[in-house]
C-alpha cells in the first residue's frame, strides 16, 4: 500500500476505536462483539509498529501503560478545586437553600438545582489542549495535586482525544475516578488467591490503583470516570447551566452519571434525596451522598465562595450506618506522647462500606461511661472516612464470662510507668523516648507529608529502623548511610537511594513545618504557623518567656507549658540542634501584625468525639477565629465543645458552670461566622 492509503487506515481504525469505545464505557450500549474490537485494535497494532512515524499520544493503542516514574510530580491548579460545604439532614439542606435565596434576593424564587450522586472515589481534573488529553491530576489539598498523566490515560472511559467539535482551546475537566463494586471484588478475589493483602473499600482500591508509579498497573484496574464539572476553560464558550455543561462534556466523550436530574426547589431535593437513597445498595458503585448545585451559573457567579467551598453547592451526606458486633478484645496502643489508646478488636463486621475489625474506645472515661466489658455486644459506627466507634453496649446480651477492660498500670511496650494528669482523660507512659512506640510515633510524624514530608519512609521502614537501633530519634535520619539501609528487608539499592534523596530533599523546610514536625504536645499545624509569624525565627522562640508565648492568639497556658517544657529540655534542643547541624534550614519570616478576629481573647476547650469534622480541625477553626484552645478546662475558659465520651473535661465545665455547647451548635456558631467546612 501507499504511505498515503497506509494512513488513511490507521486513521479510520482509530476513529472506528474511539467511536466502540464511546458507545462502551460512556453509554454503556456496546455495538460490536469483543471479537471485532479485539481484531480491529490488533491491525491498528500491526499498522502502527510496522510505520511508527505514525503513532500518536491521542491513538487507542496508548493506553497499555507507560514504563515506570521515579516519582509523581506536584501539579499547580489554575483555579483550586474547593471541597464542598455537608449537609446533615433535610433541615440543614433547607438553611442551605434560604442562604441561598437571601443572597440572590427576595424576587428569585424558587431555585433550580441539579442533583448528582457523591461518588465515593477520587477527584481529579483532566486538562485538554486542542481537544487532546495533555494532563490528569490528583485534587491534592485543593491547590496542589499529583501529576497522574500516565495513569489516567489508561481508563476506558477518560477520551484520549474529545470527540466532535466546538470545545474550547484548553478545557479543564473535572470528575471522579471510581472503582466499581464487580471490579473491587474481583480485584480482592485476585487478592485472595495470590495471598495479598485485601483492600479495604472501593475507594481504597481507587485510590491505590490511581497512585501506581507504573500505570501498566493501574491498567489492569477496572477503574471509571464520571465528570462533574469544569475548570479552566479558555478561547471558548460553554452552556449557561450545569447540566447543559455536563450534557456538552457527555458529547465530546465524557462519561456523566445517568443518575442525575435537575429539579426546582428544595422540596424537589429532598425527594430526590430519598429517592436515590432507595436506589443506593442496588447501583454498580458506592455513593456517600448527593451534592446538589445551583444550576445557573450566572447565579453561581453571583452567589461566589467562601475560602474552601462554593457558596452555591452542597452535599447532603448519608447519615452514620450502624452495625451489631461482639467485642472480642482490648489493646492498648501508645502514641507519640506517650498517650495509651484502648482499641476494641471485634467480630468483623460491614458497616459504612467497609468491613470492620477494629475502633476506637476514646479512653478510660468513655469506657467507663459505656460500661463496655469484653464479650459484650456492641453497637459500632462508622460515618464517611470517620474512624470507628463503639457508641453503645447491648446490655442484655452479655455472655457470663464476660470480664471488665483493665488499663494497664505500666506502659504495654517498654513497662515504663504510667501517669494520667489530674484534669486529663488520657493516660500516658512516662517512658519518653526510651519507650520504641514513641520512637516510632515520633518519626512517623516527623517525616509526614505536613511536616518534613519524607516520600518513601512508610510505617514498616520505620519500625525497622528502630527495632535494629539505627535510630534513636529523628535526628538520626540524617546520618543513615546507604549500607545500613542496604541491610533492611525489601530495600534495595534503587529504594535506598532514593530515601536518601527524599530526605536530603526535605532538608530545605519552612519554619511553621519544622515548629510541628518536632511534634511538640498540642501545637498542630495552625499554631506552629501563628508562632513562626509571631516571633519570625527559632531563636526568638525558643528564646520567649511563657508571657510572650501567651501574646500568640491560640496559645493558652497549656500550650505556652508545653512549649517550655520542650525548650528548656536539654535532649529536646539537642535534637533540635543536631536536625539543623544536618542541614535543615529555613527562612525567616516577616513578623506580622495581629488583626482582631471574632474569639480574639476568649479560649476554647475541645473534648470527645465529633462525628462531622476532627477535633484537630475544629481547634483550627477556633485558631483561625482567634480563640485560645486550650487542652484543659479552667475558671478561664469561655466555652466547652464536647461530643461522646468527653469524660473528666465535661464534668469540669459542668461544676465551673461553664457553657457547654455539642457539635451541632458549634457548627452552628462558626457557620454564623462564615466559616463553611
Amino acid at each position: 500500500m501507499a504511505a498515503s492509503e497506509i494512513t488513511a487506515q490507521v486513521l479510520q481504525l482509530r476513529e472506528q476505536l474511539r467511536e466502540w469505545n464511546y458507545r462502551y464505557y460512556v453509554l454503556d450500549d456496546p455495538s460490536v462483539p469483543d471479537a471485532d474490537y479485539d481484531l480491529a485494535l490488533r491491525k491498528l497494532q500491526e499498522l502502527e509498529s510496522t510505520h511508527p512515524e505514525l503513532v500518536s499520544a491521542d491513538s487507542p493503542t496508548q493506553r497499555v501503560g507507560a514504563a515506570p516514574l521515579e516519582q509523581f510530580n506536584q501539579v499547580a491548579h489554575e483555579i483550586p478545586m474547593l471541597s464542598l460545604d455537608n449537609a446533615f439532614d433535610a433541615d440543614e439542606l433547607a438553611a442551605f437553600d434560604r442562604r441561598v435565596l437571601d443572597r440572590l434576593g427576595e424576587d428569585t424564587g424558587a431555585v433550580e438545582y441539579s442533583c448528582e450522586p457523591k461518588l465515593d472515589g477520587i477527584a481529579v481534573s483532566l486538562l485538554y489542549r486542542e481537544g487532546r488529553l495533555t494532563r490528569g491530576a490528583t485534587r491534592g489539598d485543593g491547590r496542589t495535586g499529583e501529576d497522574i498523566t500516565h495513569n489516567v490515560r489508561t481508563i476506558p472511559s477518560i477520551p484520549l482525544q474529545l470527540r466532535g467539535e466546538g470545545y474550547p482551546r484548553v478545557l479543564e475537566v473535572r470528575g471522579e475516578i471510581y472503582m466499581p463494586r464487580e471490579g473491587f471484588e474481583r480485584l480482592n478475589q485476585q487478592a485472595r488467591d495470590a495471598g495479598s493483602k485485601l483492600f479495604v473499600n472501593p475507594r481504597n482500591a481507587a485510590a491505590g490503583s490511581l497512585r501506581q508509579l507504573d500505570a501498566r498497573i493501574t491498567a489492569q484496574r477496572n477503574l471509571e470516570m464520571c465528570c462533574y464539572g469544569v475548570g479552566l476553560v479558555e478561547e471558548g464558550e460553554l452552556p449557561a447551566e450545569h447540566d447543559a455543561i455536563l450534557q456538552r462534556l457527555h458529547e465530546w466523550g465524557l462519561r456523566i452519571n445517568s443518575e442525575s436530574r435537575v429539579v426546582t426547589g428544595i422540596a424537589a431535593c429532598e425527594d430526590y434525596y430519598h429517592l436515590l437513597a432507595g436506589k443506593r445498595d442496588a447501583l454498580a458503585y458506592d455513593i456517600d451522598g448527593i451534592v446538589y448545585k445551583v444550576n445557573s451559573i450566572a447565579l453561581q457567579k453571583k452567589l461566589g465562595f467562601v475560602s474552601r467551598a462554593p457558596r452555591w453547592a452542597i452535599a447532603r451526606k448519608f447519615p452514620a450506618q450502624e452495625q451489631m458486633t461482639r467485642l472480642l478484645d482490648v489493646e492498648f496502643q501508645v502514641g507519640r506522647t506517650g498517650a495509651i489508646t484502648p482499641v476494641a478488636r471485634l467480630e468483623p463486621v460491614f458497616v459504612g462500606g467497609v468491613t470492620v475489625s477494629n475502633a476506637t474506645l476514646h479512653n478510660s472515661d468513655e469506657i467507663e461511661r459505656l460500661g463496655v466489658q469484653i464479650g459484650d455486644t456492641v453497637i459500632v459506627r462508622r460515618a464517611g472516612d470517620v474512624i470507628p466507634q463503639v457508641v453503645s453496649v447491648v446490655s442484655g446480651k452479655r455472655p457470663a464470662d464476660a470480664r471488665p477492660v483493665v488499663f494497664p498500670g505500666r506502659c504495654p511496650v517498654c513497662g515504663s510507668a504510667t501517669e494520667r494528669a489530674e484534669e486529663e482523660a488520657v493516660v500516658r507512659c512516662m517512658g519518653g523516648l526510651v519507650c520504641a512506640a514513641q520512637q516510632k510515633a515520633a518519626i512517623r510524624h516527623f517525616v509526614s507529608r505536613r511536616a518534613m514530608d519524607v516520600d518513601g519512609l512508610g510505617d514498616k521502614l520505620v519500625e525497622q529502623l528502630v527495632d535494629q537501633c539505627l535510630v534513636e530519634n529523628v535526628a538520626g535520619l540524617y546520618h543513615l548511610r546507604k549500607e545500613q539501609l542496604l541491610g533492611l528487608e525489601r530495600m534495595g539499592e534503587k529504594s535506598a537511594d532514593k530515601l536518601l534523596k527524599a530526605l536530603e530533599h526535605s532538608k530545605a523546610t519552612s519554619l511553621p513545618r519544622f515548629i510541628f514536625a518536632l511534634g511538640i504536645r498540642e501545637v498542630g499545624e495552625a499554631t506552629a504557623l501563628n508562632l513562626a509569624r509571631h516571633f519570625g525565627s527559632w531563636e526568638k522562640l525558643i528564646a520567649a518567656s511563657e508571657e510572650q508565648l501567651l501574646a500568640v492568639d491560640d496559645v493558652g497556658p497549656v500550650v505556652a507549658d508545653h512549649l517550655r517544657q520542650f525548650f528548656d529540655s536539654k535532649s529536646s534542643m539537642a535534637v533540635a540542634q543536631s536536625l539543623r547541624d544536618a542541614g535543615v534550614h529555613w527562612p525567616d519570616l516577616e513578623v506580622q501584625e495581629e488583626v482582631a478576629l471574632p474569639l480574639t481573647g476568649q479560649t476554647w476547650v475541645v473534648t470527645g468525639k465529633l462525628e462531622q469534622m476532627g477535633r484537630n480541625d475544629a481547634k483550627a477553626i477556633l485558631q483561625g477565629l482567634g480563640a485560645k484552645v486550650a487542652g484543659s478546662v479552667s475558671a478561664r475558659t469561655h466555652c466547652v465543645v464536647a461530643g461522646p465520651g468527653a469524660g473528666s473535661k465535661l464534668t469540669r465545665a459542668t461544676e465551673l458552670g461553664l457553657e457547654v455547647i455539642d457539635e451541632d451548635a458549634f457548627i452552628k456558631l462558626i457557620r454564623d461566622y462564615g466559616v463553611q467546612l
